[in-house]
């Protein structure tokens, strides 16, 4: 399934920056950056509940806001990209 995680950490002081780099760095782990602070994440469900449990661990709620779109297994006609970053297959050959 497609999941959609973006997040936005409040970076005024040392702690949260670290904060947006350990969430950034787990996001990472799961899936493809799209944006600044957008991933798309193709995951089966355990590994879904799994990367919002690691992501729940990493933010300050007090202070920080997560937000997961699960979008499914048939995902592919509900995206739609313009613009200048091309698109590109989820479930594709990634090139490092």
């Amino acid at each position: 399934m497609l999941i959609l995680v973006t997040y936005d950490v409040n970076t005024e002081n040392a702690e949260g920056r670290k904060r947006l780099r350990l969430v950034a760095k787990a996001c990472c782990n799961y899936g493809q950056r799209v944006q600044n602070s957008v991933f798309e994440c193709v995951v089966d469900a355990a590994q879904g509940k799994q990367l919002e449990a690691k992501l729940l661990s990493l933010i300050d709620a007090e202070r920080d806001s997560l937000r997961f779109y699960y979008l499914g297994n048939h995902y592919e006609n509900r995206v739609r990209h313009f613009g200048v970053k091309e698109a590109y297959a989820a479930e594709g050959l990634l090139l490092l």
